[in-house]
């Protein structure tokens, strides 16, 4: 089968299309012939090792994928050969088979395609479990979205809404923007603008904002908690910026907020129902349409490399999406 592999820890450009063995499955694996795989910032760390997982060379990375199930493990239950499902992976998508975990794999809606599901998983997950489980979003408050063009975002920004949020997104440039407004954004700020705080103030007449969704960190994580409200919430996503932000406990002290972080793939580990749980009521939202996936950019496999820059160099709006099959 072919498949993506890294050899060294240098980033997108060790990155080699190789022919390689098929997995086996084990015991209470899966075995899925992949049609899509999705990308995420974290792939773009685990090729330079800095990631909280990290395989050891060589590899196969990707996180994500969809397709067919070819291969069931002896003790698997509840799935079927054949199926249309996505799963998520320690590392393995970027490849034309890839084995999962019986309890990481789930089936598809009839109405949701390969390329879409593929790029599905991580980033609705994490929006929803991050707003929901963590900062325990109502309907009524104020959410504030950074990074919103991107795929983990972008999600947050429809499953606010979904959750009766008003949501005000921040993104950087016009295009990433109207997509925001698009998925339901009540407001949009470009993420460059000096008044920035301010327009944030006045959009919620000087009180700030109830909850803050940040995968950007550094100085976006600085603005919440300068815009954070009362007992407000930070949820802490990841620092695509690459600044890992300092707390200061003080504002925390006299506002009474939190700042909560939330790394959805450790739910696979210990709450793995909870999980199921959550793509249920996100399965629930697409069939109502309250929620609508952007892929901005499908590319084939032999393109990997220049589909991690796309999300590196911040090209992307929405996921990104390797078609495999």
């Amino acid at each position: 089968m072919r498949a993506i592999v890294c050899r060294s820890l240098d980033g997108p450009d060790a990155l080699n299309l190789e022919d390689r063995p098929e997995p086996e499955t084990g015991a209470c694996g899966v075995r899925i012939r992949v049609r899509a795989a999705g990308l995420n910032f974290a792939d773009s760390l685990m090729l330079r090792g800095r990631y909280q997982e990290k395989p050891p060379l060589p590899f196969t990375p990707g996180l994500e994928l969809a397709g067919e199930i070819d291969a069931l493990g002896a003790g698997v239950r509840g799935l079927r050969v054949g199926q249309r499902v996505m799963a998520v992976v320690n590392h393995g998508a970027f490849a034309e088979k890839a084995v999962a975990r019986a309890d990481d794999v789930v089936p598809l809606p009839d109405d949701m395609d390969f390329v879409t599901a593929a790029g599905f998983a991580i980033a609705y997950g994490t929006a929803h479990g991050g707003l929901r489980w963590r900062a325990d979003l109502h309907a009524g408050e104020v959410l504030l979205v950074h990074g919103a063009g991107g795929g983990v975002g972008l999600t947050a920004v429809e499953c606010g809404r979904a959750l009766g949020a008003t949501v005000i997104a921040t993104a950087r440039g016009e295009a990433k923007l109207a997509v925001a407004r698009e998925h339901g954004a009540d407001h949009v700020l470009d993420s460059e603008a000096p008044d920035l705080k301010e327009r944030i103030r006045e959009l919620t007449d000087n009180r700030g904002v109830d909850v803050a969704y940040d995968p950007v960190g550094g100085a976006m994580f600085d603005l919440s908690m300068r815009c954070i409200a009362w007992e407000g919430r930070i949820v802490v996503i990841g620092f695509a910026s690459g600044t890992v932000p300092q707390i200061p406990a003080n504002v925390l002290l006299v506002k009474n907020a939190a700042v909560l972080g939330f790394y959805w793939g450790s739910y696979r580990k210990h709450d793995a129902e909870r999980l199921r749980d959550g793509f249920g009521e996100l399965f629930d939202w697409y069939r109502q349409g309250l929620i609508r996936p952007h892929v901005s950019e499908t590319l084939p496999l032999e393109r990997t490399a220049e589909a991690i820059r796309l999300l590196t160099e911040r090209k992307s709006i929405g996921k990104v999406v390797l078609q495999v099959h």
